[in-house]
């Protein structure tokens, strides 16, 4: 189905076309004409399957229809993303689309200046991105109202939850009116997400173009038996062989993320790593490097799971598996997007192999077990005798004496290189 036959207005049929999309996607095609009808909305998707467009498209179009205009310090349409990388991507798209129209788009989010977001919201929003954090941030000062959201969209609802964020939706949920069209995208539906469906939707239609919790048909999914300790050196080779210019590696930990890219970085190989403890700046730059292909592997956290729409990412490496089994949909959804082809390989410990039984079992497929690389006890055997390089600020350990064991510090040596006669300096 065309753009045209859905019945968008003539500005975004020309925003559509600029970036070169002709036909709406099962998901686009399937919740526009509903939402521009006025109804709420339930809809199923994976991620990558155009979900943004799906619910910014016919925002727009129904404010444009209604020729209001935003009042100062309030919004009319109000977009909740758990990530700030979500948030940021989603006002992106919606900036572009917008473009052409009157409406306004802003975005307000944790880790930028507090000062410049009330600035933002100073004048009035047509369409408001935001995490719940911030906005509530916001409304606590007075710089922001909800009494005025005509449309209200949750997106990737499931991760909103898991992320611990449903004491803030509630909270929202009574600052906005309850006369509202309320749309809610989600890429798994568990018991949790279905309540919360129950409670902030009315008679909502529901879309659906996957089954919940199965993955993407175009990734190729994989997997590698190894002991945890040879993950690292089994990391390094697996990038060496691929050659691949955008590689996405998830790891539990935020420690583990910064381990692995210290670890790459002595192999030669460069990347950079995004979760919870880098500022805002750091993500920033770290997504753009890897996005202008600058930065070949990106190591993250789940918090970037759904925050990261970056074409051409060719390998999704769980370098551990998630406990949660619905991660790993989430995970391998960054590759294989815009009808591209991917691959997803897993790194699986002996500890981790109930995880992997989880996701299988969760996805109804089977994961196809890869030998270890050719010759790879040897090869990883070279990259052990290579340490890591130290972190920034942090002096190189000294090697230690073959004799004893003891480092070989700088004091021992210089008493041996001391002039017999002369007197230890002064501390």
């Amino acid at each position: 189905m065309t753009f045209e036959q859905l019945g968008l207005p003539a500005p975004l049929l020309a925003a559509v076309a600029a970036r070169g999309y002709g036909e709406a996607t099962p998901i686009q095609a399937q919740a526009i004409p509903p939402v521009l009808e006025g109804r709420d909305l339930l809809g199923i998707a994976q991620t990558g399957t155009g979900k943004t467009a799906a619910f910014v498209l016919p925002a727009l179009a129904r404010m444009m229809a209604s020729h209001e205009r935003p009042q100062a310090r309030h919004c009319r349409t109000l977009v909740l993303a758990p990530t700030r990388e979500l948030a940021a991507q989603i006002a992106e798209s919606a900036r572009t689309y917008a473009r052409g129209t009157p409406m306004r788009v802003a975005s307000v989010f944790g880790g930028t200046s507090l000062h410049q977001n009330r600035q933002v919201v100073a004048q009035g929003v047509d369409l408001l991105v935001a995490t719940p954090g911030r906005l509530l941030d916001l409304v606590e000062q007075g710089a922001l109202s909800l009494a005025r959201v005509g449309i209200l969209v949750l997106d990737e609802a499931d991760q909103v939850l898991d992320l611990g964020f449903i004491h803030a939706l509630r909270r929202i949920s009574r600052l906005v009116p309850r006369a509202r069209q309320t749309l809610l995208f989600s890429a798994t539906m568990p018991p949790a997400i279905r309540d919360l469906a129950q409670a902030f939707l009315h008679r909502p239609a529901e879309v659906s173009v996957a089954p919940a919790a199965t993955t993407a048909e175009r990734v190729a999914q994989s997997v590698i038996f190894v002991a945890q300790a040879e993950k690292q050196a089994l990391l390094t080779l697996t990038l060496r062989d691929l050659g691949a210019d955008r590689v996405l590696v998830f790891t539990r930990t935020k420690h583990g993320a910064d381990r692995v890219v210290r670890h790459l970085a002595a192999a030669g190989i460069g990347a950079a790593a995004i979760h919870g403890n880098k500022s805002q700046a750091q993500r920033t730059r770290a997504i753009a490097g890897f996005r202008a292909g600058a930065v070949p592997v990106l190591v993250a956290t789940d918090i970037a799971a759904r925050g990261i729409d970056i074409p051409g990412v060719s390998h999704v490496v769980n370098f551990e598996l998630p406990n949660v089994p619905e991660q790993y949909v989430h995970r391998i959804g960054r590759t294989a997007r815009a009808g591209a082809q991917g691959a997803a390989i897993a790194f699986c410990a002996d500890d981790e192999r109930p995880h992997l039984r989880a996701i299988e079992k969760l996805t109804r497929q089977r994961l196809v077990v890869l030998p270890l690389p050719e010759g790879f006890v040897a090869r990883a055997a070279g990259l052990r005798a290579a340490p890591p390089a130290p972190r920034r600020g942090q002096a190189p350990k000294a090697r230690p004496d073959r004799a004893s064991g003891r480092p070989a510090g700088p004091g021992r040596h210089a008493r041996a290189r001391r002039p017999a006669g002369s007197q230890r300096p002064a501390a």
